[in-house]
């Protein structure tokens, strides 16, 4: 197994500069995905680290080994593509074995390599058939197997779920998890999709705009983000954020939203908030945690009323959408908690779960 590092990663298209001084170090073994929107440099970053882009400036190290200066196949690492990069005239049991035989693997050793790998992912049985026999999910079980019998220092992975359909999509992200626990090899991943990132990954990286928004375990994101981005990237359906200020009576502190609505906030969280009183803010709340009033007892739920605009089930959740502060908000709702569009509900929102954010810049002051 090994580890990589990155410091202080540049990369120039021209006079477009896509990655802007990356630092970044992923232990050995560890599920890594890159995630952002398009043009954020992510897929750049990773073919740099392949080897397939020349780092402008900075250093790329694995297992402590300085590779900048290495060719891709010098630095024994294995990449999964988007487009399967497979060869239409081979067969499934040579295109996995392309990679060792260019490799001089000894002719005895590429059988059982190929037939392991295979058996692992479930395409022991089309070892015989060609690419243009197999379908999108076959295609892309070959072309991780064509990447793991190599037993690499390093697996990349390009968006290599994008062409297949949602239900695919569902279970390649399990075999791939599967696989990950059962190499414990160090795997960077990148995609644009929050799902699978939240879904697979040991460590998110959230790029913005050639640099890193914020780093940490999925959940870690997901509760506590630093920025508006991050609270806003993360989550389906994504955050709902309301303007807002802080309203200091005393030590009581709540959140005054533009339609007035007074949404007390827990004494544990209030400390030091009274220092925002008369500044711009943003109120995030999360759709899951808006529900009906009265059902939970918790400490921290601040009633709101709400006349349902739109309702989009889901099967057991239906996503309710309802006029807050004057902005739209959704709520997750059980499915018999909303019907039709008109409906008056009592809801309330966790207070204990929202996040304020800075209106100017866009940094989070309290999660």
């Amino acid at each position: 197994m090994s580890d990589l590092k990155i410091s202080g990663l540049h990369k120039y298209y021209g006079a477009l500069h896509v990655v802007k001084g990356i630092d970044l170090d992923i232990p050995a073994g560890e599920f890594t995905v890159l995630v952002g929107q398009s043009g954020c440099g992510k897929s750049t970053l990773l073919r740099t680290i392949a080897g397939l882009e020349v780092a402008d400036k900075g250093a790329i190290e694995i297992g402590g080994q300085r590779v900048n200066d290495l060719a891709p196949r010098d630095r024994d690492i294995a990449m999964v593509f988007q487009n399967y990069a497979l060869y239409p005239y081979m067969t499934v049991f040579d295109n996995i074995a392309f990679g060792l035989r260019a490799r001089k693997t000894p002719k005895s050793e590429i059988g059982p390599k190929v037939a392991a790998a295979a058996k692992m992912l479930g395409i022991d049985h089309l070892l015989e058939r060609f690419p243009r026999q197999l379908s999108g999910g076959q295609l892309q079980r070959v072309a991780i197997g064509r990447a793991v019998v190599r037993n690499a220092r390093l697996y990349l992975f390009d968006e290599p779920l994008s062409n297949l359909d949602a239900q695919l999509r569902d279970e390649m992200r399990g075999e791939i998890k599967r696989l990950h626990q059962e190499l414990g090899k160090t795997m960077i991943y990148v995609t644009h999709d929050q799902i699978e990132a939240m879904t697979m990954a040991d460590r998110i990286v959230l790029l913005r705009e050639g640099v890193i928004e914020q780093q940490g375990a999925p959940l870690d994101l997901y509760e506590r983000p630093a920025t508006r981005y991050v609270a806003g990237f993360l989550g389906s359906p994504s955050m709902n954020f309301i303007p807002a200020g802080v309203v200091a009576n005393g030590a009581a502190i709540s959140v005054r939203l533009g339609d007035g609505t007074s949404l007390p906030v827990p004494a544990e969280r209030a400390v030091g908030l009274g220092t925002w009183q008369g500044k711009p803010l943003m109120l995030g709340v999360r759709p899951e945690h808006i529900g009906p009033a009265g059902r939970d007892q918790r400490p921290g739920l601040a009633p709101v009323q709400a006349v349902v605009d739109l309702v989009q089930p889901t099967g057991s959740r239906s996503y309710a959408t309802f006029q807050l502060g004057g902005v739209a908000a959704v709520a997750e709702l059980q499915a018999h908690d909303v019907s039709r569009p008109g409906e008056r509900l009592e809801l309330s929102i966790d207070m204990n779960r929202t996040v304020l954010i800075d209106a100017a810049t866009e940094k989070v002051i309290s999660s």
